[in-house]
């Protein structure tokens, strides 16, 4: 549950400088963008730029979230969350505040994006956040509250990236924090605690929040439940074998998941691509009859010729006789 109390003492009003106590550096608060049990995050204006910043006074937490995004700025490549830019303190006639910024992350959230763009685009970006998802894994991590909320859709290129790495766990251990539909436990179907495969059935989860925006209720809850909503939607079906794999912990790695995901999309594409190849056919295929008139004419065309061509012959010896006498 929130801490609404927590939030009440991290509020401030856009046009609040924040300056902080060691590095000194300033910044604007422009407007809230949301906040959590840990805190409460911030767009905010430093020199001339937006940067995102979290403030908190759990200051365990705010370390914690800080170590998550140094480990991920070692990884080469790596691109799911954003990166850090300050991590200071902030002194209030109430107490010190720690906070932490950085990198604002522009774009459409994950459910805007497909709904303007169509499901076309979901397997192109489940796949790239499952590249990133395997590369966090080898690196130790688990991203624990994984959902379409968390996850922004940048443009130039068109790239799928994470806002908060407030649930972030290291493998191993309880995850800190996670959002019931996407939180395997919930529907009865695994531990909460941090292992690849608790990534692996919130991406699907995921999935499945794209084809019901508005999510369902539990009901009888586990496997029955969720196997019976991807029956019902199209669009899901052709991920079907994917989604109860990783639904049901067969994976491994994000790896697995992300390489039978590709295999479906490729066997979906051959099929799409052989469909539209058969209504192409030629027209001596589409219309039999046609091509059987076009013989008769060809047939009848070619006798006509012979005919006068047989006539000219004769004329031509009559011509011949006549001068001959």
């Amino acid at each position: 549950m929130i801490n609404h109390t927590l939030k009440n003492r991290c509020r401030v009003n856009a046009g609040t400088v924040i300056e902080g106590k060691w590095h000194k550096q300033k910044y604007t608060i422009i407007k809230e963008l949301g906040y959590g049990a840990n805190g409460t995050v911030y767009l905010a204006q430093y020199l001339n730029k937006q940067v995102a910043l979290k403030m908190s006074h759990n200051g365990i937490s705010i370390t914690s979230e800080v170590n998550v995004l140094k480990s991920f700025e070692k990884v080469h490549g790596y691109a799911l969350g954003p990166s850090l830019i300050d991590v200071d303190d902030w002194i209030t006639r109430s107490g010190i505040i720690s906070f932490y910024v950085m990198e604002y992350i522009k774009g459409m959230d994950l459910l805007s994006f497909i709904k303007q763009k169509g499901h076309s685009w979901t397997g192109v970006l489940i796949i790239q956040l499952l590249k990133d998802l395997d590369i966090l894994h080898q690196n130790g991590w688990v991203f624990g509250d994984l959902k379409p909320d968390n996850l922004i859709i940048t443009s130039q290129p068109t790239r799928i990236r994470c806002i908060d790495v407030g649930g972030t766990t290291m493998k191993g251990r309880t995850i800190k924090e996670f959002t019931e539909f996407f939180d395997r436990g919930y529907w009865g179907l695994g531990m909460r605690r941090a292992d690849p495969g608790y990534d692996l059935f919130a991406v699907a989860m995921i999935l499945i929040n794209l084809a019901y925006p508005n999510r369902f209720e539990k009901k009888e809850g586990g496997i029955i439940q969720l196997t019976k909503m991807i029956r019902q939607i199209n669009e899901l079906q052709q991920y079907e074998k994917v989604l109860l794999s990783a639904l049901q912990g067969r994976y491994g790695t994000a790896k697995e998941m992300r390489s039978e995901l590709l295999e479906l999309m490729g066997q979906d594409s051959a099929n799409r691509q052989s469909r539209n190849q058969s209504s192409k056919q030629s027209p001596k295929q589409n219309h039999p009859s046609l091509s059987r008139q076009n013989r008769r004419k060809m047939k009848k065309k070619g006798g006509v010729i012979e005919t006068l061509f047989i006539c000219f012959i004769v004329f031509m010896f009559y011509v011949l006789y006549l001068l001959l006498q």
